[in-house]
């Protein structure tokens, strides 16, 4: 994660290899970003590009000192793009443009990283209301953020806590198997021992039920968040920055298929499957 502050690329080399970044990683978040007006889509780009950076400092760090110290890498990238000096990474580069030309705050973005830093220890959520804070704390803020790319100043507090938390649950769902390959759960604390688990042998024991079920009533709170989002009125104009939410039905439905083993098979949507749904959305202009 070295940086000097000499750019090695410009800042439209930099915003194409942030595109094509998000394009690689978050695919949904994406192709949403295709229904914003077009001079607004690389700073959008930028902003999930630096997501998506942050989000993975807990993936690939072996060590929480390691997550932590690349973390901190990020803080320090965000002050010294504000200060018109950013470090040679092309995210890094795109915070610069993202803060100057898109007008969001340092402190916005700091804020996402102190957010994942919740996400470094092993059984991170005590609680359900822990996740959820979590949850509005990272995917919410982070559709509040894209709003205001999108030149949106209104209030959106309402619409993104339970677009975020939703779209946030089902991607914890999904994940399941990724994160138990790594001996970690997502899942909360309460719910877990709800069903007599823990958060070692939730991740370690064979498929069952109580993990099925913790799973399913995990669901089913997300699927909750996401009805509440789906009855307020949302400004066309903010519509691509909310728009991924649309598709956790659908997320929800194949994370708790009956015939799916938990830990180990994968749940996810054929892309194409996952576009259309996004297409339809943004042409009924709702979740």
């Amino acid at each position: 994660m070295r940086g000097s502050r000499q750019s090695f690329v410009s800042p439209e080399e930099a915003l194409a290899v942030c595109e094509m970044t998000v394009r690689r990683s978050d695919p949904d978040r994406y192709f949403a970003s295709l229904f914003a007006r077009a001079g607004k889509r690389p700073l959008l780009f930028v902003l999930y590009a630096f997501n998506h950076e942050i989000a993975r400092a807990a993936e690939v760090a072996r060590e929480p000192m390691m997550a932590e110290i690349r973390l901190l890498w990020w803080r320090e990238a965000v002050d010294e793009a504000r200060q018109g000096r950013p470090r040679a990474q092309p995210a890094a580069i795109g915070l610069a443009e993202l803060i100057g030309r898109g007008g969001i705050s340092a402190g916005a973005l700091e804020a996402l990283i102190d957010a994942r830093g919740g996400e470094i220890p092993s059984a991170p959520f005590a609680d359900l209301t822990a996740l959820q804070a979590h949850a509005d704390a990272t995917s919410g803020a982070l559709m509040r953020i894209a709003a205001s790319v999108l030149g949106w100043d209104g209030e959106l507090d309402e619409l993104t806590r339970e677009a975020g938390t939703a779209y946030a649950i089902a991607g914890i769902l999904r994940a399941i198997p990724f994160h138990a390959v790594r001996g970690k759960t997502f899942l909360p604390a309460d719910m877990l021992a709800a069903e007599g688990l823990t958060a070692n042998n939730a991740v370690s024991a064979p498929n069952n039920e109580n993990l099925k079920k913790a799973v399913s009533d995990l669901a089913e709170i997300a699927q909750e968040h996401f009805r509440r989002a789906r009855r307020i009125g949302i400004p066309r104009q903010v519509l691509p920055a909310v728009l991924p939410a649309s598709l956790v039905p659908t997320y929800l439905t194949h994370a708790t298929r009956r015939s799916r083993d938990i830990l180990r098979d994968a749940s996810d949507v054929s892309l194409f499957r996952r576009q259309l749904i996004l297409l339809r959305a943004a042409a009924f202009g709702r979740l």
